[in-house]
């Protein structure tokens, strides 16, 4: 008989530790141990029959149409997916409560039913709730479209070896538990031993398994990170708090490109694509104001239009100035303020500098550097930038612009945005179109920005700061 002991296992990496204590020694997260009761069982391990292990199948034996994708109806949804469902793979897709996905997954499973048999497992919701929320959002689900409310692995088990869906949707795994195991439902052994079966099943069916999964305050899927292991697609839900944008961002997948991001607006209707992406993060001025510029950044693969705002305000106070960043990395920030204090000799010792991302976006690329350090010098200097001009490109440390990856499609969608003039690093013009591209402008380092600023017509004087040995640029 098994004999079931007391063991404490990290959520954060899925080590399992004999007795409890502050610190993971795995992993060194903090506070992460969580109680279980696991079952051992003693005995030697069988070897393999040799009649009856299975025969390896070479690449050019296997059938490409077995692998053909299921478009679920949603581009957006799509393009994160890398073009479609695979077959056999299994997804897990996080966010915070009443972001919208059990409404993007009710949504798709209508839309998948049409051509697959798709269930729709709830252990959240009764049957006559989902009906509800499927009529306020217009859809009418097909006959092949089918509806479980049940929490018991064993019962979900029996029920698609019974049906054989082509579609799964698991809402959610933390309300699954399995009888074999003795803990609470959405424990870390419940999560673990429900998520395997699941994929286990998904493999040998052949079938795709959408799996819905809370996140804890810190933003991560809860349960051990193993989960993120065992699926083929990891899918996060963003939104900023009061807006009705949601942003999809593919951070594991195994069948497409990642950190690839879907836009929708969550409307009354559901959950519905945008059209231009770009237009979500540009703030349309009645004039050129001061403190903006338009940067280009590349999420997944697609670039996108990003508007940074920044604010620089002379503080009176004895108090160190602040740097205060939103959407972008605030270590950067203050490095790209002491490459610009030094290498252009901006006043910007005792300044507040507050910078921010509109529309929410959150990036963490060098391509921003350029406009960003745009932004900060038309706000000191309250001149607005040219209109109609973007940028892009990173800042060394010696105050050189350097190359980023793919320029030339950053400068093909600002130009398809209606910006008439872009500064990219030179190492990004290809050397035969050097000079010649129309709108286009390669600059090798911060002093020719200025360069090219002032050639459009760009006004603003600069004040000499405080740094040792900073250049005159009066």
């Amino acid at each position: 008989m098994p004999r079931s002991a007391l063991n404490y296992r990290c959520s954060s990496c899925g080590a399992l530790h004999p007795k409890w204590a502050g610190r993971c020694e795995d992993c060194g997260a903090w506070n992460t141990l969580v109680e279980e009761v696991s079952s051992e069982r003693k005995g030697r391990s069988r070897r393999a029959d040799p009649a009856r292990l299975p025969r390896p199948v070479r690449l050019a034996e296997i059938d490409e149409r077995e692998w053909d994708r299921y478009p679920t109806g949603s581009r957006e949804f799509d393009r994160v997916l890398g073009g479609g469902l695979v077959p056999g793979s299994i997804v897990l897709l996080g966010g915070d409560p009443g972001i919208g996905k059990s409404t993007l997954l009710l949504q798709v499973g209508a839309y998948l039913a049409r051509t697959v048999p798709t269930l729709y497992v709830s252990g959240e919701e009764s049957l006559a709730q989902i009906a509800l929320r499927a009529r306020r959002l217009q859809t009418s689900p097909p006959e092949g479209f089918g509806l479980l409310a049940e929490t018991s692995l064993e019962t979900v088990l029996a029920v698609l070896e019974s049906e054989r869906p082509r579609v799964v949707v698991i809402d959610s795994i933390q309300t699954v538990s399995s009888e074999a195991v003795e803990s609470a439902p959405g424990s870390v052994s419940q999560l673990r031993e429900c998520t395997a079966a699941l994929v286990r099943w998904g493999k040998k069916s052949g079938a795709t398994v959408l799996v819905v999964g809370h996140v804890t305050k810190e933003g991560t899927i809860a349960g051990p990170r193993v989960l993120e292991h065992l699926v083929d697609a990891v899918l996060y839900f963003e939104s900023e708090t009061s807006s009705r944008y949601r942003m999809v961002r593919a951070v594991k997948n195994r069948f497409g490109a990642v950190h690839e991001v879907g836009l929708f607006a969550m409307v009354e209707g559901g959950l519905r694509e945008v059209a231009n992406p770009s237009a979500l993060f540009l703030s349309r001025h009645g004039e050129p104001v001061p403190g903006s510029a338009v940067g280009i950044v590349h999420e997944g693969t697609r670039p996108l239009l990003a508007e940074v705002q920044a604010l620089v305000d002379q503080d009176e106070r004895p108090v160190p100035p602040r740097r205060v960043a939103l959407g972008i990395d605030g270590a950067r920030l203050v490095m790209l303020l002491a490459v610009a204090q030094r290498r252009l000799g901006l006043a910007l010792s005792g300044r507040d500098v507050f910078v921010n991302l509109v529309g929410g976006l959150r990036s963490e690329e060098t391509a921003l550097d350029l406009p960003v350090l745009l932004a900060v010098l038309s706000s000191l200097t309250d001149r607005p930038l040219p209109q109609g001009l973007a940028a892009f490109g990173e800042v060394g440390l010696a105050g050189e612009i350097r190359p980023v990856p793919y320029g030339l499609e950053r400068a093909a969608e600002a130009t398809k945005q209606g910006y008439a003039q872009v500064l990219l690093p030179r190492d990004n013009l290809p050397r035969k179109a050097q000079g010649a591209s129309a709108g286009l402008t390669a600059v090798g380092d911060l002093p020719g920005v200025l360069e090219a600023l002032r050639a459009r017509g760009w006004d603003g004087a600069l004040t000499r700061g405080r740094t040792r040995g900073a250049p005159t640029t009066d």
